[in-house]
C-alpha cells in the first residue's frame, strides 16, 4: 500500500482523467486563515477540507483539543467533498503534509485504502512549475461508504498499563517535550517514558519526506524499529504525520488520539519535564 504520490504522478493522473479526488487541507496551529490561503491559490481541481470542523469533533478538558470525528460525520463530510467509492484520494497542504496526514490517517482508519499524501505538497507542485488556481472548487455529492477502526489506536489506560506500549514517540518540538515552553496546553512536559521524536525531522528542506533508509535509520535510533510503537503530539494532528513516516519506513504504529492535550488535562496523571 503506497503512502505517497509525487507531483509528476499526480499531474499524469490529472491529464489522463484517472478517478482522483484532490483534497487541500490547509491548516496550521495559530493560523485560522487556511480557507483564505486555499482561495488565493490551490492545485487545480482541489476541494478545500476544513480540519477544525470536518476532521475533528469538539474538544474539551479530558478529551483533548482535536478528538477524532464521529464516523457518520466523517462519512457525510467526505461525501460533501465529492468522494465516491473507487476514487483515489490525494491529500496535500503547504506545510509538508503536517495537516494533510490527519486526513490520510482518518480515511485509512475509515477503511478507505486508496488515499495518498502528495509528497512535498503545494510547495513541490509549484517548484515543478505546475499551475495553480484561485477561487472555490465544489464537486457533486459523493457516495462513499466509510466505517471505523481500521488503524491501531491507544488510549490513556493503554499507556498506564506496563505492557501496553513498548515505544511511545512524542512528535512535538523538543522544547515542548522538555517542558521549556508550552504555547497551547495548560501544562508543560511529556508523558512518562516517551521519547522525543519531532515530526519535522521526517522532512527534508524541500518539505518532502526523507528517503526510506533515512527514516528507517532515524526510527531505529529511537528504538521504534521493534515492539509496539505508539505516537502522540499536541492534539493528535501531526502525530498522524509521524505514523505516515513510520509506515514509509516499514513500521506499524498506533495513534494516541487525545495526545498531550488530553493527558495534560486529565486529573491525576503524571507529567515529566526535562530531556
Amino acid at each position: 500500500m503506497k503512502t505517497l504520490m509525487d507531483v509528476q504522478e499526480l499531474q499524469d493522473r490529472m491529464t489522463s482523467g484517472a478517478q482522483t479526488l484532490l483534497l487541500d487541507v490547509r491548516w496550521s496551529l495559530g493560523d485560522p486563515a487556511g480557507h483564505e490561503h486555499y482561495r488565493a491559490a490551490h492545485i487545480p481541481g482541489a476541494v478545500y477540507v476544513d480540519l477544525e470542523t470536518q476532521l475533528c469533533a469538539p474538544g474539551g478538558p479530558g478529551l483533548g483539543r482535536h478528538p477524532l470525528p464521529d464516523a457518520d460525520a466523517l462519512q457525510e463530510a467526505a461525501r460533501q467533498w465529492g468522494l465516491d467509492d473507487g476514487d483515489t484520494v490525494v491529500a496535500y497542504d503547504d506545510s509538508g503534509n503536517l495537516a494533510a496526514a490527519r486526513l490520510w490517517w482518518l480515511l485509512r482508519d475509515a477503511g478507505f485504502a486508496s488515499v495518498r499524501l502528495l509528497d512535498g505538497g503545494l510547495t513541490a507542485w509549484r517548484a515543478a512549475g505546475f499551475d495553480v488556481e484561485g477561487g472555490e472548487e465544489r464537486h457533486c455529492v459523493g457516495n462513499v461508504h466509510l466505517s471505523t477502526g481500521h488503524m491501531p489506536v491507544v488510549s490513556i489506560p493503554d499507556l498506564l498499563e506496563p505492557s501496553g506500549v513498548d515505544v511511545l514517540l512524542d512528535a512535538r518540538a523538543g522544547e515542548r517535550f522538555r517542558g521549556e515552553q508550552e504555547p497551547v496546553d495548560p501544562q508543560a512536559g511529556h508523558v512518562p517514558g516517551a521519547v522525543s521524536a519531532p515530526t519535522t525531522d521526517n522532512l527534508g528542506d524541500d518539505r518532502r519526506f526523507r528517503p526510506v533508509e533515512e527514516l528507517r535509520s532515524r526510527f531505529a535510533s529511537l528504538g521504534a524499529d521493534r515492539g509496539r510503537v505508539a505516537v502522540y503530539c499536541g492534539s493528535g494532528i501531526t502525530a498522524a504525520h509521524e505514523i505516515a513516516a513510520l509506515e514509509i519506513a516499514g513500521i506499524d504504529a498506533a495513534l494516541f488520539p487525545g495526545s498531550w492535550s488530553q493527558w495534560s488535562t486529565t486529573q491525576g496523571l503524571p507529567v515529566v519535564t526535562g530531556g
